[in-house]
């Protein structure tokens, strides 16, 4: 018995004549040139949509759009790769008719398409609502950090800078007082000559201005500086930190589908549940819907704008008292009496309204307690040596109603991670996309969009049975 042979290199084989026997009937490439054949490319704003009267013919949107389309369903972002497999893969060849664009002009369509691109996301989105695969009732949210095109060592906060001039400025010392023993005495053969030591100095003082030109650049508002790509923040993980982009994701709950996405280069979770769940919210032409996230996300201000909309957030409490961390009566521990607008302590004496405030963006009232210095409880409750004092934001009856949700419903909170986390493992480790190629945050906006996008189609795929999905693009 032998090994199984190929055919011969040199033997003549005779391909299909025609472009359309390369790809099979149920072949999903022929959904996705369906899909871009309904889309309206001038309306939706792409560039080039239609020829000028004169001058060269330009690639047609279409034909970029599927090549972009079939690059990130099947893990391929590159300009310079997706050059490359026009002219080997079959099913580019069969969706480009044969055209084989240079990368440059892949990788401008990109850049000068994001807000079409983006569009495109949105139409499959419809696409997937007139499939009825989103059901409207439970949205998942979170986020994840991804890495982007900027090196640690290319990321500033104002501590590593005051380190890095107060390395440079010591080198600069010993520097000079080598310069001046050199001038004092001849230069042995083994020691730094006069010349060369001032081109170290050179070197040295520009990078120190350059390190103290960036330490300006900071401020309350912007506390690090990123220099390959200015957008980016370097951003704590659980496997220690990246610098990089957060990525946001509202997932439904009926397919694990995606509803909404964004990209902010925020360092936490705080300040996102209001944006996402609106866009999703709209996305999906909904009255009311269910919003789990977890407790990253707890902000009263953030809740109260989904409440406003008709969303019904659930999200675990958070304490964040200080008193708590040091073993005392953290405000958990305080009862509030809506009635009388007083706390009631552990001691069953009330803390009473005094003034009201804004710190920080947020609507505080102050509530203090009276003869907390002959109270037993004292030393469990607080170390200060004036009364005891409990703050209220504005919207804090929301996150009460909300709590009291949480203990009536947990069902719900728990499906947060199997829906939220599901996208994010998928289009990290099966499709690969565990970091950004584009730079600046409306670019790396598109691009996410374009992954999203990538996961949904491939997901509908395997919802849907491939003539249903013709019909309905047809």
């Amino acid at each position: 018995m032998k090994h199984r042979a190929g055919l011969e290199r040199t033997q003549t084989l005779l391909f299909p004549e025609r472009l359309e026997d390369y790809v099979g009937p149920e072949n999903p490439v022929r959904f996705l040139d369906a899909f871009v054949a309904r889309q309206d490319l001038p309306a939706l704003g792409f560039t080039k949509a239609r020829c000028a009267d004169t001058g060269r013919p330009p690639y047609a949107p279409a034909v970029l759009l599927k090549l972009y389309l079939y690059g990130y369903l099947h893990r391929m972002r590159s300009s310079r790769r997706l050059e490359a497999e026009c002219q080997r893969n079959v099913e580019l060849i069969w969706l480009t008719g044969k055209l084989t664009p240079d990368f440059k002009t892949i990788a401008d369509f990109r850049k000068d398409n994001l807000k079409p691109l983006t569009a495109v996301a949105r139409q499959f989105t419809l696409l997937c609502r007139q499939l009825e695969l989103f059901g409207g009732e439970l949205l998942a949210i979170d986020g994840s950090k991804f890495r982007a095109v900027n090196a640690r060592d290319q990321n500033f906060n104002a501590s590593k800078l005051q380190e890095l001039l107060a390395h440079t400025d010591a080198r600069l010392v010993e520097y000079f007082a080598a310069l001046d023993s050199a001038d004092a005495t001849e230069p042995a053969s083994d020691k730094l000559t006069r010349e060369a030591l001032a081109q170290k100095i050179a070197a040295l003082q520009e990078k120190r201005d350059w390190h103290a030109e960036l330490l300006d650049q900071l401020d309350a508002a912007q506390k690090q500086v990123s220099t390959t790509d200015p957008d980016t923040r370097r951003m704590p993980t659980a496997q220690g930190n990246v610098v990089g982009y957060n990525a946001q994701l509202a997932v439904d709950a009926k397919h694990k589908l995606i509803a909404a996405d964004d990209v902010t280069n925020e360092v936490t979770d705080v300040n996102q549940l209001a944006n996402v769940a609106l866009a999703a919210k709209e996305n999906l032409a909904l009255q009311q819907a269910d919003v789990v996230a977890d407790a990253g996300y707890f902000n009263a201000s953030e809740v109260s704008r989904c409440v406003d909309q008709g969303l019904t957030p659930h999200l675990p409490k958070v304490d964040t008292s200080a008193n708590t961390a040091r073993g005392l009566f953290g405000k958990s521990q305080f009862r509030y009496d809506a009635g009388k607008d007083v706390y009631v302590c552990p001691g069953a004496q009330e803390l009473t309204y005094r003034f009201r405030t804004d710190e920080l963006g947020r609507g505080l009232k102050y509530y203090r307690a009276k003869g907390c210095q002959h109270c037993a409880l004292r030393p469990q409750c607080t170390r200060n040596k004036q009364n005891r004092t409990i703050t209220r934001e504005d919207h804090e009856h929301l996150m009460e109603q909300m709590a009291e949700r949480m203990k009536q419903h947990p069902e719900k909170f728990k499906l947060r991670k199997q829906l939220a986390e599901h996208p994010f493992g998928t289009i990290k480790r099966a499709f690969g996309y565990d970091h950004f190629l584009l730079k600046g945050l409306a670019k790396v906006r598109t691009e996410w969009s374009l992954i999203t996008l990538a996961y949904n189609f491939k997901r509908v795929l395997n919802l849907v049975s491939f003539q249903k999905l013709l019909a309905t693009v047809a």
